[in-house]
């Protein structure tokens, strides 16, 4: 037998390694002493059960299989694999819901994977996630940073880039490496933001953006992840469509599809649009009103755009002006500042009257309350107490809208008018008071008296009911309601233009179709 070894061959071996002979004499005493005979004469040994670690394994197969046939042959093999991979459900992309506004997955970028969590933005075509080398950015302290000395993957490209959002701006350099979310993205070029300028990154639950838009509005001439997805072959069809769950309480905050479509997600057949122009996806959109009288804005013909990395419904001035003052709608200041006039204005007069200082007024009239060097609201004050004191909280609308009124009084103060006609002035300055990012807030006690709103694309209307333009913050009687609808101008030849953000997705399930250029919207299930 191949394993028999015979008497005489043993003999031999000792004669010519004597040495060993006493080696093996004393192995045999140290397995007799550890390893005692059981009562039957035989000798056990212990074994340990352990975990099969498949990607251990797998890593170890690859490397041997590598050595073996080289990396060309494997990269085949593991195309294919991919291919097959895109046959099942692995092609969805979960999404988490954000209190209706942000919607965001999760990917991992390097080799071992660092994971980070992004908006799959069709707004923006670039991916970046931020840098380990983010040193002076808030936002980067309290996110997941990419470390590019911990990837075998990593390739230094080094150009330096920025991008310019509508609520802020991140700048970096460009870096290389494999991309993991459904499938492995090799040789994917993105950026590192060493700055994060905006309150909006500051307090975003994700930790970067992965565009989804086309390859003209790239930056740094970069190709986008999408590209790479259908040239790498690792879609069925060149097609990605969006569900968002507009549900907050909902375990699925949503699904990206990439390779086709989901018809659990959606009723009926998508109506399509063709694209208009690439970079964004846009299109022609047709009239849009307001009940059933139309606004006569875009009975021409408006240009739109499907941006999933926006939360709200962008339009033209004259046309949301018209929403709103049918909504009942104000500027979330103008609002404030009203209340603060109508309940608060005669004491903080007299208060000045009497002397008191103006940078302690507000303190006493109670709409403020001091924090370190903060002013803050008395109406949030409970919340602000679960933190911990030290922490850099902004201030109130309410604290604030006190703050200005007691500056405009006291002007007033000095030409020595009376209260009645500098309350009157003051409330006239409330109601000019520009709205911070547009926003405006809403009676929630009228939604059900609301008209109904219409957008006609491809010919066809596509409603929406004031439970689904109006979103709702907070809980009981602290709800706020604001309105879906934010005014924004473009300028011709771009403009007039409108954003159909997530008000709109999270009604009207979307196919952005890559590979015919075009659009389909259907009612979402």
């Amino acid at each position: 037998m191949k394993y028999l070894l015979t008497l005489r061959t043993l003999w031999h071996c000792l004669n010519m390694e004597r040495k060993h002979l006493w080696a093996a004499l004393l192995l045999l005493a140290i397995a007799c002493f550890v390893f005692p005979a059981s009562s039957d004469s035989l000798l056990r040994i212990s074994l340990k059960k352990r975990q099969l670690d498949i990607s251990s394994l797998n890593v170890a197969n690859v490397a041997r299989l590598e050595d073996r046939y080289g990396k060309h042959v494997m990269k085949d093999i593991e195309k294919k694999k991919k291919k097959k991979k895109s046959d099942t459900n692995s092609d969805i992309v979960s999404l988490k819901n954000y209190l209706d506004a942000q919607y965001y997955g999760d990917i991992s970028i390097g080799s071992p994977p660092q994971n980070f969590t992004v908006i799959f933005d069709t707004g923006s075509s670039n991916l970046w996630v931020p840098s380990s080398r983010c040193y002076f950015s808030i936002a980067c302290w309290i996110h997941s940073k990419y470390k590019a000395r911990k990837s075998s993957t990593y390739t230094k490209k080094g150009e330096s880039c920025s991008i310019h959002y509508g609520s802020g701006s991140i700048s970096g350099f460009l870096s290389q490496a494999e991309v993991y979310f459904v499938f492995v993205v090799t040789d994917q070029v993105f950026i590192e933001a060493t700055r994060e300028s905006s309150v909006t990154f500051i307090v975003a639950k994700f930790d970067g953006i992965l565009g989804l838009g086309f390859k003209e509005i790239a930056v740094g001439n970069t190709t986008p992840v999408w590209y790479n997805m259908v040239k790498q072959d690792l879609v069925k069809e060149p097609v990605f469509s969006f569900w968002l769950n507009r549900d907050i309480n909902a375990k699925e905050g949503g699904e990206l599809v990439f390779g086709g479509v989901d018809p659990k997600h959606f009723k009926d057949k998508h109506t399509y649009v063709p694209l208009t122009q690439k970079g964004y996806w846009q299109f022609k959109m047709g009239d849009f009103s307001i009940g059933n009288q139309s606004t006569g804005f875009c009975e021409g013909g408006c240009a739109a755009i499907v941006d999933s990395g926006t939360s709200l419904l962008a339009g033209p001035t004259a046309v949301v002006t018209q929403v709103n003052h049918a909504i009942g709608a104000e500027g979330v200041l103008s609002m404030e500042c009203k209340e603060t006039i109508s309940q608060y204005g005669e004491m903080i007069w007299d208060l000045l009257v009497s002397g008191v200082t103006p940078d302690q007024i507000c303190l006493q009239v109670g709409l403020c309350y001091l924090n370190g060097a903060q002013h803050l609201s008395s109406n949030i004050r409970s919340v602000v107490e679960k933190e911990n004191e030290g922490s850099s909280i902004g201030e109130a609308p309410l604290c604030t809208a006190c703050e200005m009124a007691v500056i405009w009084m006291q002007n007033q103060l000095k030409q020595k008018t009376t209260k009645e006609s500098v309350l009157e002035y003051v409330n006239q300055l409330c109601e000019k008071l520009p709205s911070p990012m547009g926003q405006s807030v809403i009676d929630c006690n009228s939604i059900s008296s609301m008209p109904n709103v219409t957008f006609n694309i491809g010919d066809k209307d596509f409603v929406l009911t004031p439970d689904q333009y109006i979103l709702k913050t907070g809980e009981g009687i602290a709800t706020i309601c604001l309105s879906g609808f934010v005014a924004l101008d473009v300028p011709p030849p771009r403009g007039p233009l409108w954003i159909l953000g997530n008000v709109f997705m999270g009604v009207y399930h979307t196919v952005f179709d890559y590979g015919n250029l075009q659009l389909g919207f259907a009612e979402a299930a």
